[in-house]
């Protein structure tokens, strides 16, 4: 009744697009990363590799408003997944994607194949806590830090 109310809904066309609660948070935490892959697929083709994978970090952090909204939303049904097995698999689908990007980038930088598995699972930990530090900053505080520390990252991985 709540989300009808706030989207301004008879409660009955939510039930009937969303006949559970699962249903609804499924939805919600897919749409998020329907929006960040949406993002992601945006960054023009034919740019230089290591520009295209600053381009992707950039849009998984939280840098404006809608962004941490969304990486609000992504946190809390994640920790509902975690005891709630009809939404688990929606959260590992959105983990497998995120890990998907990382080791997108870490190929397109040219990290070797031996080493972008554990590159990858780096860098995924990097930018999710990064993430989480950048929704909390004060009002008005930039989150450009976070680019110049993912920067050097990129530049410090090992390349073949």
């Amino acid at each position: 009744r709540g989300v009808a109310a706030e989207a301004g809904l008879p409660p009955s066309t939510v039930r009937y697009v969303f006949p559970t609660q699962a249903a609804m948070r499924e939805h919600a935490i897919t749409l998020v990363f329907d929006r960040t892959r949406e993002r992601v697929d945006a960054i023009p083709a034919g740019l230089p590799d290591d520009e295209t994978a600053r381009r992707i970090l950039v849009e998984l952090l939280p840098l404006d408003v809608e962004r941490v909204v969304e990486l609000d939303v992504y946190l809390a049904l994640g920790n509902a997944a975690l005891t709630d097995a009809e939404l688990r698999p929606a959260l590992d689908r959105v983990v497998a994607e995120m890990r998907g990007w990382c080791d997108r980038i870490v190929a397109l930088v040219g990290v070797p194949d031996e080493q972008r598995l554990d590159e990858a699972c780096r860098l995924h930990a990097l930018v999710d806590g990064l993430a989480v530090h950048v929704t909390r900053l004060a009002p008005g505080e930039s989150g450009e830090w976070a680019i110049e520390l993912l920067d050097r990252h990129l530049a410090g991985l090992p390349t073949g």
